[in-house]
């Protein structure tokens, strides 16, 4: 046989020998920083070896303590380092004074997002994770998830545009009608699926962000935290409307909440049974410190002012008749009269 013949012939014999000993791989990123500390100090090496012969074998992929071990450290110091760049980008931008606070958390948002997808593909290839091998199970897995978190990415996308468009911001006072309730409150934070409403009662609301985009919302900072409020009041008929009126122009003006310009006003809305109909009409621009308070504070002081004028308020449980004189009411008076004297002589007689 001559040495081309015999050479091909080994060939085939050492390719079937090195197919029947294959040795599975190990995952790609442990294997290699294996090698790297293997060859820096052998002990270490060792007790990585010691660590990688606990294992077993799944298709041609080895899975051992140290393989797992690597993985665990990874994806805790990706973890640890997402949440603390995130907290450090965040402190940063809150240091920046020429942002508005809603540009300010849409940023936070953006800097988060971008951190944690940085930290996730580093892990993808410090872990050497082939990516091609799952091209179908992660489609289908990627269609599942979109259908399941269909609502999550529906509100992340609206607080974006929320964001974006400046509508609500941190600091707002906002009034949503759900059709069912009415929340009013101020907006404390925007987040990644919901917007926090704290009410004057420390009730703290988790609006969706969706909500928000599709119901109806009283936005009271929005152009302006100038806010109208309406007071309606009733006085006795028979009282003085002139001065009342001064009364009550000078109990809205001397509440410290109400604002000077502009000027309370007062305004003579209707005529009923029970008297004048007001409505003192006044401004403030901090309607996160509440709307009950204040309206307490001005009829108190309107009730002081007019209990000192002696301006009357109806009272219900009291009605004035008015009889008109005619012959029927004088003949009835005149009974009434004669009745009267009768039983003060028979009482007399008595005696």
């Amino acid at each position: 046989m001559t040495a081309p013949a015999a050479a091909s012939a080994v060939q085939p014999a050492v390719a079937a020998t090195a197919t029947a000993t294959k040795v599975p791989e190990n995952i790609s990123g442990a294997e290699a920083f294996k090698d790297a500390v293997t060859q820096q100090n052998d002990a270490i090496g060792e007790m990585i070896s010691w660590l990688d012969g606990f294992g077993f074998t799944v298709g041609e992929t080895r899975v051992s303590a140290w393989s797992v071990l690597v993985v665990v450290v990874v994806i805790v110091g990706l973890f640890l380092f997402a949440r603390i760049g995130s907290k450090v980008g965040n402190r940063l931008l809150r240091r920046i004074t020429g942002f508005d606070p809603g540009v300010r958390v849409l940023l936070e948002k953006l800097l988060s997002i971008f951190i944690w997808t940085f930290a996730i593909l580093i892990g993808i290839d410090v872990l050497g994770i082939d990516l091609t091998a799952l091209t179908v199970f992660s489609g289908a897995f990627g269609l599942a998830v979109g259908f399941g978190l269909q609502k999550t990415f529906g509100n992340l996308l609206a607080g974006i545009i929320l964001l974006m468009d400046r509508s609500i911001k941190p600091g707002d006072v906002i009034a949503v009608n759900d059709g069912i309730s009415n929340t009013v409150g101020q907006v404390k934070r925007i987040g990644l699926r919901a917007v926090s409403v704290t009410t004057r009662d420390k009730k703290e609301y988790l609006i969706p962000n969706e909500n928000l985009m599709i119901n109806q919302v009283e936005n009271w900072s929005y152009s302006s935290r100038e806010v109208r409020m309406r007071v309606p009041l009733i006085i006795a008929a028979s009282s003085d409307v002139d001065l009342a009126e001064r009364l009550m122009l000078e109990a809205a003006a001397s509440a410290p909440r109400v604002l000077k310009s502009p000027p309370p006003a007062a305004w003579l809305t209707a005529i009923t049974e029970e008297g004048l109909a007001f409505e003192i009409r006044f401004w403030i621009d901090d309607p996160e410190e509440g709307l009950t308070n204040v309206r307490s504070d001005i009829l108190k002081r309107v009730w002081h002012l007019f209990q000192q004028d002696g301006v009357e308020l109806p009272n219900r449980a009291q009605r004035d008749l008015n009889l008109r004189d005619s012959v029927t009411l004088r003949r009835l008076i005149a009974a009434m009269k004669d009745l009267d004297e009768g039983s003060a002589r028979n009482g007399k007689r008595e005696t």
